[in-house]
């Protein structure tokens, strides 16, 4: 029992925490920044044009240079560093490698080349999906097994997220890990050109069967800035056993100032982003990710060539909005004797009038989760069906969910209630050239 073999082996055991293995709850306690540290994210961009993907990256960059958590963050990607805009990061952080770098890269005459070393920061795993997430599992893991937070963001084609490592998703919940999974060139629109390989219209119903999956699919900078923010308040101040996972585009538009108040609605999955003052039939219609834009355009056109009313509601998180629906209707049940609680879009939405049309990049079930918690009429417009190559204003027609067939929707909707004469539909679908014997998008 004294023998050198013996004592060695006891104080190695004891230097990796004893005999017995043990799962600690709470890792080393780090302070993460304010939400003002995201200050340029909470702006409008004026006339510069930039895609969520990219507003990620200038938040991932205030993150890694800060001074408490900096250097517990981890990046990681699979192959795709340079299509995410994350090559500014080489030469900042370095990728690791155990050996350091053994070969001239072929890009070492730029700038941003691809700098290995023994102590980078950045995990490139290459086209390797599942060994990608088993990284940033274990560093979602570390607390637990090391005592050490670490905060790793992992970020890959979304189609090439959940629908490949479902099982590893779910196990890392079960693991109570905590970490960012960005889905990029999310929703099935958003990247042309790639037909059904990569358009992905589904991974946030993938996302709403893990408990402690929290899921957004934000439009803008300062929509996501908040989710970050809060998400590491959660996961890293609290230490919470949640994961987040937030889908990101790489379409490049402008973004506007963050409205005052709207965190509580970002957070919680809805906020008014606009209210129409005009006189007309009144209407609510709903959008997320990139289609919010549809969305808006849509508003204008129902107000300009219908006189319809049409107020814009920006959901961040169709699935978040249907668990605190489904948790209000359980203490409800529950607790028949006491005031009802009410679903959170319930009370956003208290007081808004006429039907809602709902349009997202994703399947049509994506936003009927929150149907049965919303007042009034609900209708959703979804991308269901295979992916194909085509330009993007082409596939949002195709798969109907444009700013036309949101006025189309719109105006049935008001035609089913009685409000509006059924003709004024077919006038639409005649005015905006839609075919209406076109093959439904789940069959071609």
């Amino acid at each position: 029992a004294d023998s050198p073999e013996m004592r060695y082996m006891a104080e190695r055991r004891a230097a990796m925490g004893g005999s017995v293995p043990a799962r600690r709850r709470k890792g080393n306690e780090l302070t993460i920044p304010p939400l003002s540290a995201f200050e340029n994210m909470l702006v409008s961009t004026g006339e510069r044009e930039i895609s969520t993907t990219m507003a990620f990256v200038r938040i991932l960059s205030t993150l890694v240079r800060d001074k408490q958590i900096g250097k517990y963050v981890v990046p990681i990607v699979p192959d795709e560093a340079r299509t995410f805009g994350m090559e500014g990061m080489f030469r900042q952080l370095g990728i690791y490698a155990s050996q350091g770098q053994l070969y001239e890269p072929m890009d070492s005459d730029q700038v941003m080349y691809y700098k290995e070393s023994k102590d980078g920061q950045i995990l490139e795993e290459g086209i390797n999906e599942a060994g990608s997430f088993s990284s940033w599992m274990a560093a979602a893991t570390s607390y637990s097994v090391t005592g050490v937070q670490m905060i790793p963001f992992y970020i890959f084609y979304s189609m090439f997220g959940f629908q490949r490592i479902g099982d590893l998703a779910w196990a890392a919940g079960d693991s109570r890990a905590r970490g960012f999974l960005l889905g990029a060139t999310a929703g099935r629109t958003t990247l042309n050109g790639e037909g059904l390989q990569h358009e992905d219209g589904h991974s946030h119903l993938m996302s709403a069967t893990i408990p402690n999956c929290i899921s957004y699919d934000p439009t803008f900078a300062y929509e996501l800035a908040v989710i970050i923010q809060e998400g590491l308040r959660r996961m890293v101040q609290n230490q919470e056993d949640v994961y987040y996972y937030i889908t990101l585009m790489n379409e490049n538009y402008t973004h506007p100032e963050m409205p005052k108040g709207a965190e509580e609605g970002i957070l919680k999955g809805i906020y008014n982003f606009s209210k129409s003052k005009a006189k007309g039939e009144k209407v609510q219609l709903m959008g997320s990710g990139v289609i919010l834009r549809e969305v808006i355009a849509a508003a204008e056109l129902l107000e300009k060539d219908w006189n319809i009313s049409a107020d814009v509601w920006s959901v961040t998180s169709f699935n978040e909005l249907r668990r605190d629906g489904l948790d209000a209707e359980r203490w409800n049940m529950l607790n028949p004797e006491k005031p009802q609680r009410v679903s959170y879009v319930a009370q956003a939405m208290k007081g808004a009038q006429g039907p809602t049309i709902a349009s997202t990049d994703y399947m049509k079930s994506f936003a009927e989760q929150i149907a049965g918690f919303v007042p009034g009429k609900f209708v959703a417009l979804g991308t269901d069906g295979y992916g194909r190559s085509d330009s993007r204003e082409a596939l949002r027609s195709f798969f109907e969910v444009d700013r036309y067939y949101v006025v189309v929707a719109t105006l049935k909707a008001l035609a089913d209630e009685g409000k509006l004469p059924a003709s004024k539909v077919s006038e639409a679908i005649k005015k905006y050239k839609l075919d209406a014997n076109k093959p439904n998008p789940t069959t071609v």
